[in-house]
C-alpha cells in the first residue's frame, strides 16, 4: 500500500498572481467533496508567505463560504514593511475563528489559539468526538511553516502546497497526512501546484535520502494509467472466477490457492481504484476520453454493484475462511478493506425477480419452464448475498415451492431472508439453552451485549450465566453427542468453552459444532 499520493496539478499559465491563486482554489472546489471524503477529513494548505497565507485566507473565505477556514502562522509583529497588513490579517483570521466556533481569543491569547486548532484537527480533548459535529471541525487549514513539523493527526489526509519544499522539509511536511485511517484514508494526498519539474526533482531527492536510496514508486500513475490497471485486474479476477464455474461471483472458489488469487487481485485493485477516484473516476461514468496520448477512449467493464459484490466475497475470506490444512489462510487480509460499505448493493433486480417468480407460481396456469427459467434469473442475483443469505434464501425458496412459506403484502425477497436468518438465530438460541437449561434472558442479554473473548466476564456477567446452567442437563447432553461418561471436572470445562463459542460467535448449531468438535 502507499504511504502517500503524490499529485502534481497543471494549470494553465496565468499572468498574474491572483488568477494562478483563483485557479488553485477552483481546483481545491471542484475536487473537495472527493478528497475530503464528503469533509470526513482535514486538510493543510501550505503557502510560501505570511502575506500569502493572508491573501489566501480572504479568496478562499469568500470563494469556498461552505468551508470553515482558518489560518496559523507566526504572530510577532515587527517593524517591517507590512507590519499594518498582517496584524489586520490576524485580527480578521482571530474574530472570523472566535464567531465561528464561539470562542474569544486575541493577539495576547495566540498560543492558546494554536493549541484550539491542533486539537480540533487531531479530535482531542475537549474535541474527542468533533467527527459528529461538522460545523466545530477546521476543514482547511492555511500554514506557513508552523503545523508542517511536529503536528500529528489521522483526521488530516491532504496537503495542498503553493511553495516549494526541499530536502527534510519534503518529508516532514508530507508526514502530516501519512496516518493511514480504514478505506477512507488508504493514503494521504500531496498536491502541489509551484514549479512541478523542481517539486518532483526535490520529492524523488528527499525520499532517496530518506530510504537509503530505495526506490518506492510514491508518484502516483495518471488516470488513464490507473483505469486500464482496473480493468486488466478485473478481467483477471473475472477469468479466475470463470475457470472455478462461478462466473456471477455469487461464491468464493473451493480452491484455497484460488482464493488467495483473488485475495492479492482485489488488494491490487483498490489501490488502484482509491488513486483513480482521487483523479476524477466517479461510479456514473462508464467512458473516459483522454487527449494525450492519441485522443485515446477508456471504457470501463465492471460497475459499482460487481464490485461491492467481490467486495462482500473478500469480507467472506475473513469471516469464514477456506478450509486449509495447517489451520490458517495462505494469504493476507487488508483490514481496511473489510469497512467497505457492501450495505449499499442494488438488490432491485433480486427484487423484481422474485416478484416475477411468486406471480407465475401462484398463477392458475404454471408453465413449468418458463417457471425454471425465472428462478435461474432470481439465483443469478444471489451473488449480492452473503454465504449465509443466500443459504436462508434458498430455504425460504423451497418453502414457498412446497406451500410452506406465509406470503405478506409489501415484503421484500430480503425482509423474508432476514426472517429466517432471525429464526434460525433463535432457533439456535433455544437450542443451547434447552440442552444446558440455562436462562436464556441472561445469554439473549451477553449475545446482544457484542462481547469479545477479552471483556465475556466483564462485571461478571459471564460467571452469572454459567451459574444458570442445570449440570444434570448439560452432563446428559454432552454424555449423548460423545457416547462416554464425562467427568464432573470435563463437564465444567466443556460447558465453559461451548458458552464461550458460541456467544463470541453470535450463535451456531449446537450439534454441528460439537460434530466439528469431537
Amino acid at each position: 500500500m502507499r504511504w502517500l499520493l503524490f499529485v502534481p496539478i497543471y494549470l494553465h499559465h496565468f499572468s498574474g498572481r491572483y488568477q494562478h491563486r483563483n485557479a488553485i482554489i477552483k481546483d481545491i472546489a471542484d475536487n473537495w467533496v472527493q478528497l475530503s471524503r464528503a469533509s470526513k477529513f482535514h486538510a493543510l494548505f501550505a503557502t510560501s508567505s505570511i502575506a500569502e497565507a493572508i491573501e489566501y485566507y480572504r479568496l478562499m473565505k469568500a470563494s469556498l463560504p461552505h468551508l470553515n477556514i482558518a489560518a496559523l502562522f507566526d504572530p510577532n509583529l515587527d517593524h517591517r514593511a507590512g507590519i499594518e497588513f498582517k496584524e489586520d490579517g490576524l485580527v480578521e483570521i482571530l474574530e472570523d475563528y472566535n464567531r465561528k466556533f464561539d470562542q474569544d481569543f486575541s493577539l495576547t491569547t495566540y498560543n492558546q489559539y494554536r493549541k484550539d486548532i491542533a486539537s480540533r484537527l487531531a479530535h482531542k480533548r475537549p474535541y474527542e468526538h468533533i467527527d459528529r459535529k461538522p460545523d466545530q471541525q477546521i476543514d482547511l487549514l492555511i500554514v506557513v511553516d508552523q503545523m508542517l513539523t511536529g503536528f500529528d493527526s489521522k483526521w488530516v489526509n491532504t496537503l495542498y502546497l503553493d511553495k516549494v519544499l526541499r530536502y527534510e522539509s519534503v518529508i516532514q511536511a508530507f508526514s502530516r497526512t501519512n496516518r493511514l485511517f480504514g478505506s477512507d484514508k488508504p493514503f494521504g494526498t500531496i498536491r502541489y501546484y509551484r514549479y512541478l519539474n523542481t517539486m518532483e526533482r526535490n520529492i524523488n531527492d528527499a525520499v532517496a535520502l530518506y530510504s537509503g536510496n530505495k526506490p518506492l514508486g510514491l508518484f502516483v500513475e495518471k488516470l488513464d494509467y490507473n483505469l486500464e490497471k482496473m480493468n486488466q485486474i478485473f478481467e483477471d479476477i473475472s477469468r479466475l472466477f470463470t475457470l472455478a464455474g462461478i462466473s456471477d461471483f455469487s461464491r468464493l472458489p473451493s480452491d484455497v490457492n484460488e482464493c488467495g488469487r483473488f485475495a492479492k487481485l482485489f488488494k491490487e485493485f483498490n489501490e488502484h481504484l482509491e488513486a483513480a477516484k482521487i483523479q476524477g473516476f466517479t461510479w456514473d461514468k462508464k467512458i473516459y476520453k483522454f487527449t494525450e496520448p492519441d485522443n485515446k477512449i477508456i471504457e470501463i467493464s465492471f460497475d459499482e454493484n460487481t464490485y461491492l459484490i467481490l467486495a462482500l466475497r473478500y469480507k467472506e475470506l475473513f469471516d469464514s475462511p477456506p478450509n486449509h490444512g495447517d489451520g490458517g489462510a495462505p494469504f493476507d487480509i487488508d483490514s481496511t478493506l473489510l469497512a467497505i460499505d457492501t450495505g449499499r448493493i442494488d438488490t432491485d433486480y433480486m427484487n423484481s425477480r422474485f416478484e416475477k417468480f411468486l406471480k407465475e407460481l401462484l398463477s392458475g396456469d404454471i408453465d413449468p419452464d418458463h417457471l425454471n427459467l425465472t428462478l435461474d434469473e432470481l439465483h443469478t442475483s444471489f451473488a449480492t448475498l452473503s454465504k449465509e443469505e443466500q443459504k436462508f434464501a434458498n430455504i425460504f425458496l423451497h418453502d414457498v415451492q412446497s406451500g410452506n412459506a406465509a406470503i405478506e403484502e409489501g415484503k421484500t425477497f430480503r425482509d423474508y431472508i432476514t426472517d429466517y436468518q432471525f429464526s434460525a438465530k433463535r432457533e439456535e438460541v433455544r437450542k443451547l439453552a434447552t440442552a444446558l437449561g440455562l436462562d436464556i434472558n441472561k445469554l439473549d442479554n451477553l449475545m446482544n451485549a457484542g462481547v469479545k473473548e477479552a471483556n465475556i466476564n466483564e462485571y461478571g456477567r459471564f460467571d452469572d450465566l454459567k451459574a444458570t446452567v442445570n449440570r444434570d442437563k448439560a452432563k446428559e447432553y454432552f454424555e449423548s453427542v460423545e457416547g462416554v461418561t464425562i467427568p464432573s471436572f470435563r463437564l465444567t470445562i466443556k460447558i465453559e468453552s461451548l458458552l464461550k463459542d458460541f456467544i463470541i460467535n453470535g450463535g451456531f448449531d449446537i450439534d454441528e459444532h460439537q460434530h466439528l468438535e469431537s
